[in-house]
């Protein structure tokens, strides 16, 4: 009963999300503040139901209700509680409702803030976010609804149909059913194994409040089309929507880097898998977006260059939700196949074509201000900064759909693997590194070859003196050395430039040089934040440079207190045990080596793993790892002979550099954490709109 109680919340959710968009539009037709006013209040109601839902879903999963398909499916008796509940968005169709959930709370929100300037904005606000969250609503009621039941007979017993498929959500037909024994629903299948690691349960949230949060900015932007207000009002609102948003993006990216390096067992943190690439397009576009909205607030320029980008992030963030659920990839990262791929295809193509269509209508109102006059100007350098990152966007996107296009045209699905991607970006991501040494000390309207040089010969000699250290010290490798030598001028450079402003504001105010460094980022966060984000990507390339040119493997099997050698490590083979935890339901199988250095230095010891979870049937790896800022020994358990232990199977991999790309991680979200904090601005109190709509409605 519950559960259908649950699922009666939907539908309801479902026609007030309705309501709301058609009182919008006719409450601005009429120019009624009252209709208006009634669709924001119909928008706020979907959180408090849509909690409501999600609250009945946690209930069925924490109590074990089999009965219902999607706790059956997602989790079992010997799963601990905090695995239960987070097994909400571990599915299909409960992570439609977490979408769901997140994005009516994130409109709802938007809703709250002070509207006095910009009461025209509010009833295309509420369309656009509403008429996105009808779409994922009805995916949940119609399509993937997480309250669905198994169907049982009189007797209690579980209803299949002639294949042997269990029947759920409808009623069952007249013919071949059968009744199986309920002893089916007595425990559930569990959760993936590989989503109960801590990097999962956190991972997916993540991405989902970036892909959420960018709805807001493209809500905005098209109401200022449909307004036709050629100002850059909605740039300066969504700012920090739009970097929130790109903090859970990132934030996103990172812990699914840090999830597949310890979980997958391949020895890498990204492997151009077409999922992860789904979920880093948005973050490209988003990245451009934030730095070419700057050249619009500063010199009115790029408004149309601008609506271009954000209605590309809102589309490839449903392109990725769509590429997820559809089934039409195969990826470790995907759920099953199901019927919503092709309802998700039309609302790509119709809010793709409707944006594009108000760009056109407006084209003429969205002109330029002023005019780029200088190539090595501020402007013009994020300009190129943005062609590379939509020049890395197309490498990506056709990697992704290519094997796609070539099963249509040909039968045969062609795989484009890591090779391809790393030689077709690894240019443009050198050039994007450059652009982030050169931009910081250009100016905005004017700059020339003399003023840069001025600006950059005392970074560029340091970074200099430091390539040719290691060039003589650590390699020979000409990518190698090119890639320190321009992550090198990027560190300098921004230290440098945050190093003129300390000291001009020391000898200015006579601070001291801690007070003088806080102060400068108080003042100026977006700036500031930004340098730190631009240290914290070039730390984050020392490690991708790292495990890219240099890492090495290798894999033997080996008895007791055998050795294997890799890159002057040496692994010693101590011992393997096996037991059950029967309470969580796991077989824990782990190995003891110990690892040398070159000298023969005792380093310490590693425990690999492999855990074989009873429930769902399957097994997970977990590597040991030895870390240090030079190397990081990993190492995985292969297969193991459980009797004489004679033969155990070891893979060894030594990655070189790799920590700094997770120490680089956490330099990121701090800066992004600087450049999103919001500043004291009384415009920002939130208030509820219903006085002014009011007035509005009295005049009517």
């Amino acid at each position: 009963m519950i559960a259908d109680f649950g699922f009666g919340v939907l539908v309801v959710t479902f026609l007030v999300t309705l309501y709301s968009v058609f009182a919008a539009i006719y409450g601005e037709h009429k120019k009624s503040g009252a209709l208006i006013e009634s669709a924001r209040r119909a928008m706020l109601l979907t959180w408090p139901l849509l909690t409501l839902a999600a609250g009945i879903l946690i209930y069925l999963l924490i109590t074990n209700h089999f009965e219902v398909k999607f706790v059956y499916e997602v989790t079992s008796k010997s799963m601990p509680t905090y695995l239960k509940v987070t097994a909400w968005w571990g599915g299909q169709a409960g992570s439609l409702l977490f979408w769901s959930w997140l994005m009516s709370a994130f409109a709802s929100l938007v809703t709250l803030r002070k509207w006095d300037r910009d009461r025209e904005f509010l009833p295309w606000v509420i369309v656009v976010a509403c008429i996105t969250l009808a779409f994922f609503l009805s995916m949940t009621t119609f399509f993937e609804n997480p309250f669905a039941k198994f169907w049982l007979d009189s007797a209690g017993n579980i209803l299949v149909d002639a294949q042997g498929n269990a029947i759920t959500g409808t009623f069952p037909p007249n013919a071949n059913v059968i009744p199986v024994a309920q002893n089916f629903l007595s425990d559930g299948r569990g959760l993936n194994p590989l989503l109960r690691h801590p990097g999962m349960i956190i991972h997916p949230p993540m991405l989902y409040l970036g892909f959420v949060s960018f709805v807001i900015p493209y809500a905005f932007a098209m109401a200022a089309l449909i307004t036709g207000r050629t100002d850059d009002r909605w740039i300066r609102i969504t700012r920090r929507w739009t970097l929130w948003a790109w903090l859970f993006l990132s934030c996103g990216l990172v812990l699914g880097s840090r999830w597949a390096y310890d979980v997958l067992g391949w020895g890498g943190f990204w492997g151009w898998d077409a999922v992860e690439i789904a979920a880093f397009m948005p973050w490209l576009t988003g990245t451009a977006f934030l730095h070419s909205v700057m050249i619009q607030e500063k010199r009115g320029m790029l408004k149309h260059w601008n609506m271009l980008l954000i209605i590309l992030t809102y589309d490839l963030v449903i392109i990725g939700t769509f590429l997820t659920r559809s089934g039409i990839l195969s990826s470790v990262h995907a759920f099953a196949q199901s019927p919503i791929g092709p309802y998700f295809f039309v609302f790509i193509v119709f809010t793709l074509i409707a944006s594009l269509g108000l760009i056109l209508y407006r084209w003429d109102k969205f002109r330029s201000e002023t005019q780029m006059t200088s190539l090595l100007s501020r402007e013009a350098l994020f300009l190129l900064n943005n062609l590379l990152f939509i020049s890395i966007l197309i490498v990506c996107f056709w990697g992704v759909f290519y094997p796609l296009i070539s099963e249509v045209f040909t039968g045969q699905k062609v795989t484009v693997g890591p090779p391809f991607y790393q030689r077709a970006t690894g240019p443009l991501f050198a050039a994007l590194i450059f652009l982030m040494g050169v931009a910081p000390l250009s100016a905005w309207g004017h700059s020339t070859l003399k003023t840069l040089g001025k600006a950059i010969w005392k970074p560029a000699i340091g970074a200099v003196i430091i390539t040719i250290t290691l060039f003589i010290t650590y390699t020979h490798n000409p990518y190698a050395i090119l890639g320190f030598f321009l992550i090198s001028m990027v560190i300098l450079v921004t230290l440098y430039e945050y190093w003129r402003g300390a000291f001009a504001r020391q000898k200015a105010q006579g601070e001291n040089v801690f007070v003088a460094f806080w102060n400068l980022t108080k003042r100026n966060r977006r700036r500031y934040g930004g340098y730190i984000i631009h240290l914290s990507i070039s730390l984050m390339a020392i490690g991708i440079l790292g495990i890219n040119l240099f890492q090495v493997e290798t894999q033997g099997t080996i008895g007791i207190n055998d050795t294997l050698k890799l890159s002057g490590y040496t692994l010693k083979y101590k011992d393997v045990a096996s037991w059950d935890n029967t309470p969580a339901g796991v077989n824990y199988t782990r190995a003891t080596v110990s690892i040398y250095g070159k000298d023969g230095t005792y380093l310490g010891d590693l425990h690999p793993r492999k855990d074989y979870y009873y429930d769902a049937q399957q097994p997970m790896t977990i590597p040991g790892q030895l870390a240090s800022l030079k190397d990081e020994v990993y190492v995985i358990l292969i297969d193991w002979q459980p009797i004489n232990q004679a033969s155990t199977t070891f893979k060894i991999f030594v990655n070189p550099l790799i920590n700094w790309m997770w120490i680089g991680s956490f330099l990121f979200l701090f800066g992004i954490i600087i450049a999103a904090w919001p500043d004291q601005d009384p415009e920002r109190v939130v208030v509820p709109a219903q006085n002014q709509l009011r007035q509005t409605s009295a005049a009517d």
